[in-house]
């Protein structure tokens, strides 16, 4: 029976290990059954649905859309104002009928709109042609124009050929052209292409302000131009750094030579100190030292040309701002020279010195 005991709490042993090691055992099973798994799934922490607690990146991910759907529509929109062109002219149509003979001298509202019709025509007419031309000359000039500015006598001759009216309805154009204060389209241009025309006769050429110019031209008018744009910034950028990396290379020097003034100024009053105490213990003859004569003792020959500006700054801040250093002029050796004396004595007895 005592053996029987010892297995049964044994068996109760593992069973409560079991239970431990793997909480999803179910207690009624005493450890041997496995829990369901549809109470799996109700303990189971449920997920959120989606939609729910969305974040910054959600809302910016839709803005980053909805931005990029509208730079597409404005760039489109671009384009297409860009292919079309101007449209001043093109609500009028495009082939006029000419006027009536019997309104040739007439002043009537019908026949004055007759005139402005056969006029508008001629506008149509000339600014499509100039256009056309312009655009040639700036996307290569297949046609070899020597200018975009195209003679008088030439555009008169199209527009007659094309729409077979008069030398008069061409020349009022001129004139709707050169009294109007509406930008058409078309500049006059007189023999002095830099001088404005006040009159019909002083007409000598004709130029489209609006060049109209194939896509593929277009487009590589935008990169070249791209291009020039990106190369002059990236030339202002690299100049800036250049300005910038020369002030910094300036500021570097200058705090280096600054520095190395300070260490020649404490180098100068321990030689003027050394050399003032030596001739109080009558080991130097006199109580002053040439300034000559402490640079050669401080700085190599062949420093003497490196360190020359950091000297002449040393011995301008002893003179202006050491007070126990005065700049003296003697007679040595027969010749006058600038020397360096020490005014502050040392402590010492008048017997000792």
């Amino acid at each position: 029976s005592s053996v029987g005991k010892e297995a049964e709490r044994d068996a109760s042993s593992r069973a409560g290990g079991l239970i431990r090691r793997f909480p999803w055992r179910a207690a009624s099973d005493g450890g041997h059954g496995v829990t369901p798994r549809t109470a799996l799934l109700r303990s189971a922490p449920r997920q959120q649905p989606e939609g729910k607690g969305k974040g910054l990146e959600y809302y910016l991910s839709q803005f980053l859309c909805l931005a990029s759907l509208l730079l597409l529509l404005i760039f489109l929109g671009i384009l297409v104002v860009k292919m079309v062109g101007s449209g001043w002219l093109d609500g009028r149509e495009k082939s006029f009928n000419l006027l009536p003979v019997d309104c040739d001298k007439s002043t009537d509202d019908f026949c004055q709109a007759k005139h402005k019709d056969v006029t508008m025509a001629v506008l149509h007419e000339l600014y499509s042609y100039l256009s056309v031309q312009a655009g040639n000359f700036e996307c290569g000039n297949p046609e070899n124009l020597k200018s975009k500015c195209i003679w008088v006598s030439e555009a008169k001759d199209h527009v007659l050929n094309v729409t077979g009216s008069s030398s008069q309805k061409f020349e009022a154009a001129l004139h709707w052209i050169l009294n109007s204060n509406k930008d058409l389209g078309i500049r006059l241009k007189g023999r002095d292409l830099s001088e404005p025309v006040s009159s019909v006769e002083e007409v000598f050429c004709l130029e489209s302000a609006h060049p109209q110019m194939g896509l593929g031209c277009r487009f590589r008018r935008a990169v070249v131009t791209a291009i020039m744009n990106l190369f002059l910034f990236f030339w202002s950028l690299i100049t800036l750094w250049g300005i910038l990396l020369y002030l910094r290379y300036r500021w570097r020097k200058m705090e280096e030579e600054e520095q190395a003034m300070y260490e020649m100024v404490k180098k100068i009053i321990a030689v003027v100190q050394d050399h003032y105490k030596e001739w109080e213990r009558n080991l130097e003859r006199y109580p002053y030292v040439g300034i000559f004569h402490v640079r050669d003792s401080l700085i190599p020959p062949q420093s003497r040309k490196k360190m020359k500006r950091v000297w002449e700054r040393a011995v301008d801040f002893l003179a202006s701002n050491e007070s126990r250093i005065q700049t003296e002029s003697h007679r040595v050796a027969g010749e006058d020279m600038l020397v360096w004396r020490w005014t502050q004595p040392s402590y010492l007895s008048d017997s000792e010195h």
